[in-house]
């Protein structure tokens, strides 16, 4: 971690995706977390009003984009709006999890790529620089014109893992699109890689067709970026040990999105452990549950040193790996 004095003209502000996340990393930077009212009129549009100068400051502000994705989508459009016309020197939108992510190219006839237009909203707003971490697909970079730092978790949870002490282990992926992802993290532990062979007839069906590599009698990581409604990742599970004949199963990723039954798939699998961060804010969906599989891990500190670093004029590439 670097030393440096952070001096009034940096500014820190939060909408309401995940304040949780934003006063911690303020925590760590020792600023306080500013002013801002972000609100609702009685007809549901979005209000907002920054209730401190922000004239001539480095300005962050962190909103994940996570469900209700639309809403927390407006926030932070509208909050760089308003410190834009406020006279911000340099607004950076902190986005811990980017929606829209996986609409990142055309797979279909007239079907368009929201990713794309996600970005040209935040830039039209007044966004000089975007901060995010495990973007579902890296080209979604080259899609601002604008600099993009898409920060990594895997170093904080391989080393969550090799605190475990876990025997005979390899890592898996849940699919063919991220052996690169799983790779760097078998890389990490120094152990062997896998694959899951699946097929999807539609966006909502998953096939587990084969399992690439040995996992026999073996204990299994399945690594990927995000976890959605959960159904891939128990199905995926199910297979490496009934199919595979792992001994047992824990499963990671940056993003715990957890739509619908999401969390109770998770707490009914075989599944001896879900590792995530808390880009996305789901204390209440787990607290409601109470769910002992899951296991939250915070990254603010690499946040943090990366907002250090930016203000600071500093290189923050050693923070991407």
């Amino acid at each position: 971690m670097i030393n440096l004095n952070l001096h009034q003209h940096l500014k820190v502000f939060s909408g309401n995706a995940n304040p949780t996340l934003a006063q911690e990393i303020c925590w760590y930077l020792d600023v306080p977390l500013g002013r801002a009212d972000v609100g609702r009129f009685p007809n549901g549009e979005i209000r907002v009003r920054i209730e401190e100068s922000v004239r001539g400051c480095d300005v962050f502000v962190i909103q994940p984009t996570s469900p209700p994705a639309n809403d927390n989508l407006m926030e932070l459009l509208i909050m760089i709006d308003a410190l834009s016309r406020a006279s911000a020197k340099r607004i950076t939108a902190v986005i811990p999890f980017y929606g829209y992510a996986k609409q990142d190219r055309k797979t279909k006839g007239r079907e368009p790529i929201s990713a794309k237009l996600v970005a040209n909203l935040l830039v039209t707003a007044g966004a000089n620089r975007v901060l995010t971490m495990d973007l579902h697909a890296g080209q979604i970079q080259g899609f601002f014109d604008i600099p993009v730092d898409n920060l990594a978790a895997q170093s904080l949870l391989a080393r969550y893992f090799a605190s475990k002490n876990l025997q005979n282990l390899v890592v898996v992926s849940p699919d063919v699109g991220g052996t690169a992802r799983a790779r760097n993290f078998a890389n990490r532990l120094q152990v062997d890689l896998a694959v899951i062979d699946k097929h999807r007839p539609n966006y909502a069906q998953v096939e587990i067709m084969n399992i690439i590599g040995d996992v026999r009698d073996k204990t299994v990581i399945i690594v990927d970026d995000l976890i959605d409604t959960a159904g891939t990742l128990v199905e995926g599970a199910e297979a490496l040990l009934k199919k595979g004949g792992a001994k047992e199963v824990y499963a990671c990723a940056t993003h715990p999105v957890f739509s619908g039954q999401a969390v109770e798939k998770i707490a009914n699998s075989p599944i001896k452990e879900v590792v995530v961060t808390n880009t996305i804010d789901v204390s209440k969906k787990i607290s409601e549950t109470s769910s002992s599989k899951i296991k939250v891990l915070s990254v603010a500190p690499i946040f943090a040193e990366a907002i250090k670093r930016i203000h600071g004029e500093l290189s923050i590439s050693e923070l991407f790996v």
